[in-house]
């Protein structure tokens, strides 16, 4: 297996280029709209984490009390359920049973106390501002020859990125895998 290597910071006119490289996609057709999503996921990844960054800090900085509240709040918070679910056998066993749940728990214990510290919205818009952006950058922006050959070598096991790891743990990397073993299938064939 490949090792995990941080795909490089793509140039801006190559990001962010003039307005015929960015399309409407096509709402009816929902897996050709996922793969566009996932190959700029992919392509783009240290660039969307520039941005998100960027975002995040520039929130940070208009509000830094709310935010060091908030982040300081999700820490412990964070902190304190992975002592609980290793010191304490009844809430180990439920966090092994039920780990969506314990994290759904973990979630609102947090929610709850950055409620009453009135830092929600800064914490919220610090985190969904940059998923926001990213998510419609990867929905609009076409892909080029580039941005397909190394999907292909990404699928292919031959390179392994952060952003590929983490698409593959919420199952999408199968349909490009199925693509590109065909494809090499079909190669060997030849």
């Amino acid at each position: 297996m490949a090792k995990v290597e941080l795909t490089p910071l793509r140039p801006w006119d190559d990001f962010f280029p003039g307005s015929e490289r960015f399309a409407k996609p096509d709402m009816k057709d929902l897996a050709k709209w996922n793969n566009r999503v996932v190959s700029n996921l992919l392509y783009y990844q240290t660039n969307y984490l520039a941005m998100a960054i960027a975002v995040f800090l520039i929130v940070g900085f208009l509000n830094p009390l709310g935010m060091f509240t908030a982040m300081a709040v999700v820490s412990g918070v964070f902190l304190g359920s992975v002592w609980a679910g290793e010191n304490r056998a009844v809430i180990n066993n439920f966090k092994r049973q039920n780990p969506t749940a314990f994290v759904i728990a973990v979630m609102v214990a947090s929610y709850i106390l950055i409620s009453m510290l009135g830092s929600v919205m800064v914490f919220m818009s610090a985190i969904t501002l940059p998923l926001a952006l990213i998510f419609a950058h990867s929905s609009f922006r076409l892909r080029n020859m580039k941005n397909k050959l190394e999907n292909k070598i990404e699928g292919a096991g031959l390179k392994r990125s952060p952003m590929g790891i983490l698409l593959e743990a919420l199952g999408q990397q199968e349909e490009n895998f199925q693509k590109i073993q065909s494809f090499l299938e079909g190669k060997l064939k030849e």
